[in-house]
């Protein structure tokens, strides 16, 4: 940034951003900002920037371009909010300059945990996920342990839960069939493996491969 004075030179539309301002000291851009920035701090040409009001804008202006990355990410698919945050940070946005667009994005209703949370266990389990897995994708995300809980009871306990109750058994006899004739115990290891890669553990595993290894075919 070459620019010396601190008068403000002009305030022209951001033609790549709607709602966006380009702020130009001595003709050249200094930073583009949200319009609502501009009102609120009462820019005009010809006025002064002080170093508080210089700092503001500054800021805004990271918040915008935090949120405008936001916006690109969200068009190719949906995030959680601390998921997005933190590759944002990895982009080189500024944390705090995050902290506030992802804040802004959720005012919006761009962001909402808990219908991610629906969203992602619905979708997971139809491919064969089961709760564990889940629980641990969705809070290596950072989504909060209880909206992650709420979510996946909703699709075990709720009108869909007898056929995902049923899944972990048609797993395990479909992988015991690819295993062909190994051994009893050896089947049985694999296939308790398979289920716990899949998110199925505990007693609901045990009895699906139990079932699977008892199979005539098997």
């Amino acid at each position: 940034m070459r620019v010396t004075s601190n008068v403000v030179s002009a305030l022209d539309p951001d033609p790549r951003r709607a709602g966006a301002v380009r702020v130009l000291v001595a003709g050249e851009l200094f930073c583009t900002v949200p319009q609502e920035t501009v009102r609120a701090e009462g820019l005009v040409p010809g006025r002064e920037l002080d170093e508080p009001l210089r700092e503001r804008l500054v800021a805004a202006a990271d918040a915008e371009a935090a949120f405008r990355t936001i916006l690109r990410s969200l068009e190719a698919r949906s995030y959680a909010r601390r998921d997005l945050g933190r590759r944002l940070v990895r982009k080189g946005h500024p944390r705090t300059a995050v902290e506030h667009a992802l804040e802004r994005a959720a005012t919006l209703g761009l962001l909402d945990d808990a219908a991610f949370a629906r969203n992602y266990v619905q979708t997971r389990a139809a491919r064969g996920r089961g709760p564990a897995r889940l629980v641990r994708d969705l809070s290596a995300m950072g989504v909060e342990r209880n909206v992650v809980d709420a979510a996946v009871a909703a699709e075990w306990d709720g009108e869909g839960g007898s056929d995902r109750a049923e899944m972990p058994r048609a797993l395990a006899s479909k992988r015991a069939a690819q295993l062909g004739a190994l051994p009893r115990d050896v089947k049985r290891r694999r296939l308790l493996a398979f289920l716990a890669r899949r998110g199925f553990t505990g007693s609901e595993a045990l009895q699906a491969v139990e079932r699977a290894v008892s199979a005539p075919s098997s």
